[in-house]
């Protein structure tokens, strides 16, 4: 796949500080979770970025412009799905993928992610499904 995150060698372990791939928004609350998330994606080459909330993940994702963000419905501020209104109100953000995060799936509400994941989750399907969100957005134009 030529979006720059190398799947094969994210199975090798070790972490990447300085990756240059893809950037990534994590929102997610559990730290053992962020932690799980952050060392799966960071071996993937992605670039990781966190938040512990809601708020300060929207923040996050205005600042990086990230390709993708995790978001977990259980927030102590603000609940993913406001986080994910919020997102898609801003027209900059239409096309951003969201991969949702939860322990208790309620398909109705899911009609605006691009993605779903329960919780728990196996790192395969979490590298999986963010490699496929990824791969799936158009390259920038060329400058």
């Amino acid at each position: 796949m030529g979006d720059g995150w190398d799947m094969a060698g994210s199975a090798l372990g070790g972490s990447h500080p300085s990756a240059q791939g893809p950037a990534v928004v994590v929102i997610e609350d559990d730290a053992d979770i962020r932690a799980l998330i952050h060392s799966v994606l960071v071996r993937g080459g992605l670039q990781v970025h966190i938040a512990r909330c809601g708020l300060e993940g929207l923040a996050l994702v205005a600042t990086v412009r990230p390709a993708l963000v995790t978001l977990d419905v259980g927030l102590p501020d603000i609940d993913g799905y406001e986080v994910l209104r919020r997102l898609r109100a801003d027209p900059r953000n239409g096309d951003l993928p969201v991969l949702l995060l939860s322990a208790r799936s309620q398909e109705e509400e899911l009609t605006e992610t691009c993605a779903f994941l329960a919780k728990p989750f196996r790192a395969r399907e979490l590298r999986a499904t963010v490699a496929g969100l990824i791969a799936a957005q158009p390259s920038p134009p060329a400058a």
